[in-house]
C-alpha cells in the first residue's frame, strides 16, 4: 500500500513543479518591470540591513573601555544581525512589489518568518545576556564565579528564547505543536523536582551576584556569625569569622537569613556609658555633655550626643555616643582609645571621680541612736 502511495505522490509533484515553472515564467516575461524595481530595493534593503550592522559594531566602542553600558548592550544586540536575516528581508520585499506566483511568494514568506522568528529570538538572548552582565559587572564579583554565572544563564537564556521560537516558527507553519508545548512543559517541571535543591542553591548564587547584598571582601553577620566573604560560589558561599575557621553555608540557607553587611556602611558608631559619683555636684553634671563633645572633637571624631541617663545603685550615669567617620575596624579601634584616655585626663583634672560599687553600713547604739561608720573629727576614741 505505501509503495502505490508512493507512485501516485511522484506525478502530483512532478505536475506541482511543472505549473510552478510554468507560471514563473509567465511572470517573469509580463512583469520584468516590477521585477526589476524589486530586485532594486531588495539590493538597498540588504546593503542598509549590513550597514545597520556594521554601525551597531561602531557602537560598542562608544562606553569606556571594560564598562558593559547601554550602548555597548545595544551595539552588541544588533551586530548579531545575521546574513541570512537580511536576505530573507531583502526577498521579503521583493515579493511585496513583483507579486510572484503563489508558489514561490509562499515559499519565500516562509523562509521569511523562520528567519525572522530566529533572528528575533537571537537578539533577545543578547539583549537579556548584555543586561544580566551590565547589572553583574563589579570588581567584587569578577572572575570565576561571575564566569561560571553567565555561563550558566546563557545555556538558561538560549534554551527558552529557542524554545519559543522553534514552537512559533512551527505554528507559522502549520503544524500542530500543542503536543510539543505540553511535552516541554511537563519535562522542564520534571527536571526542576528532580533538582530542587541544586537549582535553588543556583538561583541564589545568581541573586547574590546579580542583586549584590555582599560581595567578596565584605564583613557581615547573620545569626551569631560575623565574618570576611572569601568566595561566592554557584553552590555556597565561604565566610571566614575573626576566631579563623571557614565558614561554608548553602547559598538559599543564606539568603533565607537576615544580614548585616558591616562593610557598607559608613561610619562605626561607639557608645560609652560613664559612671561617677553621687558627691558629683550637680553642675558638673550638667557641663558634662560640652566636655565631652570637646574631648571626642579634639580626637577628631564626631560627636553625636551625651547626656545624663540613670540613678544608679552605687552612681550616677553619664552615656556618650559619638562616630568614627569610616567602617574601617582598625581606625574605630584606635579611635576607641584615643577617645577613653582623653576622658580620663579631663575627668582627673576636673575633679569628676569614677564610682565603683560601694555599700555602708550603720549601725544602731543601746540608746536607739545610729552610729556613724565613720570617725567624726574631736570625737572621743572608744577604748
Amino acid at each position: 500500500m505505501p509503495q502505490v502511495q508512493n507512485s501516485l505522490a511522484l506525478p502530483n509533484l512532478r505536475l506541482d513543479a511543472a505549473k510552478l515553472y510554468a507560471e514563473s515564467l509567465f511572470w517573469l516575461r509580463n512583469h520584468w518591470i516590477e521585477i526589476a524595481v524589486a530586485a532594486l530595493v531588495a539590493v538597498i534593503a540588504y546593503v542598509a540591513i549590513r550597514a545597520a550592522r556594521r554601525g551597531a559594531i561602531a557602537l560598542c566602542a562608544r562606553d569606556r573601555p571594560g564598562r558593559l553600558g547601554w550602548w555597548r548592550i545595544a551595539g552588541r544586540t544588533l551586530s548579531r544581525t545575521g546574513r541570512f536575516f537580511a536576505i530573507a528581508v531583502a526577498l521579503e520585499l521583493a515579493r511585496r512589489i513583483a507579486v510572484p506566483p503563489s508558489g514561490l511568494s509562499d515559499g519565500v514568506h516562509g523562509l521569511f518568518i523562520i528567519a525572522g522568528v530566529f533572528q528575533g529570538a537571537l537578539w533577545a538572548r543578547e539583549l537579556i545576556l548584555g543586561i544580566v552582565e551590565a547589572n553583574a559587572r563589579d570588581d567584587g564579583y569578577a572572575g570565576e564565579t561571575l564566569g561560571s554565572a553567565i555561563n550558566i544563564v546563557r545555556v538558561l537564556v538560549s534554551f527558552a528564547v529557542f524554545a519559543i521560537a522553534l514552537v512559533v516558527v512551527l505554528d507559522n507553519l502549520g503544524l500542530n505543536v500543542t503536543g510539543l508545548v505540553a511535552g516541554l512543559g511537563i519535562g522542564g517541571i520534571a527536571i526542576g523536582l528532580a533538582a530542587q535543591g541544586i537549582f535553588g542553591d543556583l538561583f541564589a548564587a545568581l541573586a547574590i551576584i546579580f542583586d549584590k547584598p555582599f560581595r567578596r571582601g565584605d564583613v557581615i553577620s547573620f545569626d551569631q556569625t560575623t565574618g570576611t566573604v572569601e568566595e561566592i560560589g554557584l553552590k555556597s558561599t565561604r565566610i571566614r569569622p575573626p576566631s579563623g575557621e571557614l565558614h561554608i553555608i548553602a547559598n538559599k540557607q543564606l539568603l533565607d537569613k537576615s544580614i548585616q553587611n558591616i562593610t557598607r556602611r559608613d561610619h562605626r558608631r561607639m557608645r560609652f556609658v560613664l559612671s561617677v559619683t553621687y558627691q558629683t555636684p550637680p553642675e558638673l553634671i550638667d557641663r558634662l555633655p560640652d566636655i565631652l563633645r570637646e574631648e571626642v572633637e579634639r580626637c577628631g571624631q564626631r560627636f553625636a550626643q551625651a547626656g545624663f541617663t540613670n540613678f544608679n545603685a552605687s552612681s550616677l550615669d553619664v552615656e556618650l555616643e559619638y562616630d568614627t567617620p569610616s567602617p574601617d575596624f582598625a581606625l574605630w579601634y584606635r579611635a576607641r582609645h584615643e577617645v577613653g584616655v582623653a576622658i580620663l585626663k579631663r575627668f582627673a583634672a576636673e575633679g569628676i571621680e569614677f564610682a565603683y560599687p560601694t555599700q555602708t553600713t550603720f549601725t544602731a547604739a543601746p540608746d536607739g541612736t545610729m552610729v556613724m561608720p565613720y570617725a567624726v573629727p574631736g570625737a572621743p576614741s572608744s577604748t
